[in-house]
């Protein structure tokens, strides 16, 4: 199988970045890590293991990332504004610095996010926000609600990264018609605490007429790497 590391000072986030890239060929996926993750995370979890098959059969390419959550959204030591502040540094960085590299490695005209848990929630929120450059996303065990991070606090950044806030009033056809051509999974488990927050946005998906899909497993103990490898078997 084909491994990458790569490694640069990013002018967007004043450090260093890693990353770690899995394939030659295939989809390429923007790979998250769970909450404060870092970039060999899928690799230590038995994840890229769990499709490697997909990875060496030339169907998918999986880049992982580094997550700047601690200095984000689990920033206790700074105000809210500098936490969401940070988040959008972060995005950046993945929009200028990250895409830029996949398409230099891969022309596939497909581009998808993936994510579980806290990853979940990254993978939607930039797949949703730049439909022009992402074409799906599959999230597990996805935690879409970011406002119990800030205290209360409240602006337009907050706002055009909480999903289930600019969804509800997303009225632009620019985005919806991108989105109608996309191809969009929610995947959770009964059993899962992040259950109803994949329900609620499901919902506020097909309020808008936005094609996706919702699957809930009944297996045990669903909020777990053994069933997000499975889940990735099965959708990817």
């Amino acid at each position: 199988m084909n491994r990458e590391y790569h490694k640069w000072w990013s002018p967007r986030l004043g450090r260093d970045m890693e990353l770690l890239v899995f394939g030659h060929a295939g989809v390429p996926f923007v790979v998250f890590p769970t909450s404060q993750g870092r970039f060999y995370e899928f690799e230590d979890r038995g994840m890229i293991s769990a499709v490697g098959h997909k990875i060496d059969n030339g169907e998918i390419q999986f880049y992982c990332l580094d997550s700047a959550d601690s200095e984000s959204w689990y920033n206790r030591a700074v105000p809210p504004r500098w936490r969401i502040a940070r988040h959008v540094q972060y995005e950046s960085y993945v929009m200028e610095e990250v895409l830029p590299l996949i398409r230099q490695k891969n022309w596939n005209p497909h581009l998808a996010s993936l994510g579980a848990s806290f990853g979940g929630y990254h993978a939607v929120n930039i797949a949703l926000r730049h439909p022009d450059r992402f074409t799906g996303f599959l999230s597990m065990s996805g935690a879409f609600e970011v406002s119990g991070f800030l205290n209360g606090y409240h602006d337009d950044d907050v706002y055009f990264n909480a999903p289930t806030s600019y969804l509800r009033n997303m009225g632009d056809w620019w985005y919806l018609e991108r989105y109608a051509r996309s191809t969009y999974i929610l995947a959770t488990g009964w059993d899962d605490q992040c259950l109803g927050a994949n329900q609620y946005l499901s919902r506020l998906m097909g309020e808008k007429w936005i094609p996706h899909k919702l699957y809930i497993w009944n297996s045990w103990n669903s909020h777990d790497w053994p069933t997000w490898a499975r889940m990735m078997n099965e959708y990817l």
